[in-house]
Order: structure tokens, then sequence, then C-alpha cells
């Protein structure tokens, strides 16, 4: 009878992988099972179980945000403050992420 299983090998550093297992064996499972549910997770979500991306901006990025933040300084002189508070920064920023549809 033909075994349905394969060997997959990866590699990672040694303290890493010490962590992982030490993490597993907490929760009761091995590197197998922990590596087979993400493989499951992944192919049932067609997309990977976290987020990954890439946090260097590129040069539009950058000048955009320079941009809005000159804005919001000039904003905040406008109104007399000499500072916005992070809360009317924060309010903003969602303001905008939800007309730009990033937030539902």
């Amino acid at each position: 009878m033909e075994s349905t299983s394969t060997n997959v090998t990866i590699r990672m550093d040694k303290e890493t992988k010490r962590d992982f297992e030490y993490f597993c064996d907490n929760v009761g499972i091995n590197l197998t099972t922990a590596f087979n549910m993400f493989v499951k997770a992944t192919l049932r979500s067609r997309k990977l179980p976290f987020v990954v991306g890439d946090i260097s901006l590129n040069t539009q990025t950058r000048k955009d945000l320079q941009e809005a933040f000159k804005a919001l300084q000039d904003e905040s002189i406008a109104n007399g403050n000499d500072k916005m508070s992070l809360d009317e920064i924060n309010s903003i920023i969602s303001e905008c992420r939800h007309e730009k549809g990033d937030i539902k």
C-alpha cells in the first residue's frame, strides 16, 4: 500500500526552531501538525492566514505623507493651535481612510 504523505524540508535558524517547538509543545501539537495547520488554513482561504506587506515607503507615498503632514500643520496653525493633538491627527487620518474606502 502506497503512503499518501510526503516529506518536506525547510530551513530556519536553530533558535527560531527551538522557540517554535517550545510554543507547539505548550499548545499540545508538534511542528508537523503546526505546519499542516498553516498549509490547510492557506488552502482553505486561498490566502496566507496573516498579513504580508512591504513596510518600506515608495517615493510617491513618502511625498504624499509629507504633503498631508504639512497640510495638517497648516490647518492647526490656521485654527490658532501650535500643535495638533494625537487624537486630532488620528481623527483626520480615520476620516481620510473612510473617504478612500480603506475602512467601511
